[in-house]
């Protein structure tokens, strides 16, 4: 759309099937538009580009370097696999390019501070492409669980991401692969559960986290299923997720205070692209003789302009035009976020490795 006249000018980083839904993001945002494309092979980059009906102004590059050193470029999307994110990301920071990076961001966080730290150094805005935190949803739901009346203290958390790949994925998929994705499960769809149970907590890391005896892992010794549980001492709060790949689709987050509960069943993907809903009860009882209950959970549904992809695109461009036109520093909140998540997720996978042991955080 880019209405901007001066609209952030994206370079694509490869051309995973998700580089299509951002492709289409940075298109339906306003304030960004794509300039270049770069996969391994010219031809590769031609292909998306014309399956993609981009213009024929953007620039194809047969070389993840060519697309760096373009001048007229702002920031990069990076769909790369894990393994390959912290080799380009430092680079493209070091190069001055504004970071859109592809959850999950890390191996684990020793790798993903090395990508931070290059781009604090450089001055560049990070952001992990989790694209449920920019629906409107998100913060309706957050305005319902920070009322003490309503909801009151978080004292049980679920949330769950699943779908079967089927024989071609389990077998050829690249987040089956340990060279490329050695995370699996974990790190994908693990990535969102993880993250919604540290929104809810507003980000403060659990005391524990133990890893629950039921992993699955492919002959690779890849992760297809796997859960866990965290706890935190002081708010006497505990969380559960499950994540596979070899179950039904799921995408569910239930949250449970003191005084209200907060049902979801699609955080990550909304049922529908113009809306999304969720529900919430509050001061629910059973009535006499316990034969029913005094009220029924409350609809409540948020429309929202653009689709969450665009919103994140739209956030994401917002924040690089304040470094590039107004020379802001890069907003570390995302980097932050970011970093939560992906030491609870260390800490799972220790757990898993250690025998189902507590890790301490």
């Amino acid at each position: 759309m880019a209405e901007n006249e001066n609209p952030i000018r994206f370079g694509i980083m490869g051309c995973a099937e998700i580089a299509r839904k951002v492709s289409r993001a940075i298109h339906i945002s306003p304030n960004a538009a794509v300039v270049a494309v770069a996969s391994r092979s010219a031809d590769k980059a031609k292909q998306f580009a014309v399956q993609n009906k981009l213009s024929p102004n953007v620039k194809l590059y047969g070389s993840y370097e060519e697309l760096l050193d373009d001048p007229f470029v702002d920031a990069v999307y990076m769909p790369l696999p894990t393994s390959l994110h912290v080799k380009w990301a430092v680079m493209a920071a070091q190069k001055g390019k504004h970071l859109l990076l592809e959850k999950p961001t890390a191996i684990d966080v020793k790798v993903f501070d090395e990508m931070l730290d290059s781009c604090e150094a450089n001055g560049v805005q990070f952001m992990d492409a989790s694209m449920w935190y920019h629906h409107p949803r998100t913060a309706k739901m957050k305005e319902f669980m920070s009322d003490p009346e309503l909801f009151g203290r978080v004292r049980a958390i679920h949330s769950s991401s699943s779908y079967t790949g089927g024989t071609q994925f389990l077998e050829n998929n690249i987040r089956v692969k340990p060279e490329l994705d050695s995370l699996g499960a974990l790190g994908d769809a693990g990535w969102y559960c993880i993250g919604a149970i540290m929104w809810a907590m507003n980000q403060k890391l659990p005391t524990t986290v133990t890893a629950i005896p039921t992993t699955v892992l492919n002959s690779s010794g890849v992760i297809l299923t796997c859960s866990a549980s965290l706890h935190w001492t002081e708010e006497q709060t505990v969380a559960t997720f499950y994540c596979s790949f070899i179950a039904h689709e799921t995408m569910g987050l239930s949250v449970c205070g003191s005084k209200g509960t907060l049902f979801v069943e699609d955080f990550v993907i909304p049922f529908e692209e113009s809306c999304a809903g969720f529900r919430f009860s509050s001061g629910a009882e059973f009535v006499d003789m316990h034969v029913g209950w005094n009220s029924k959970p409350r609809e409540i549904e948020v429309a929202n302009e653009f689709p969450q992809e665009a919103m994140m695109i739209e956030e994401f461009s917002r924040l690089v035009k304040g470094v590039k036109d107004r020379g802001l520093r890069p907003d570390s909140k995302w980097a932050r976020t970011s970093r939560v998540t992906q030491l609870v997720m260390d800490a799972v996978k220790s757990s898993i490795d250690g025998g189902y042991k507590a890790v301490y955080l």
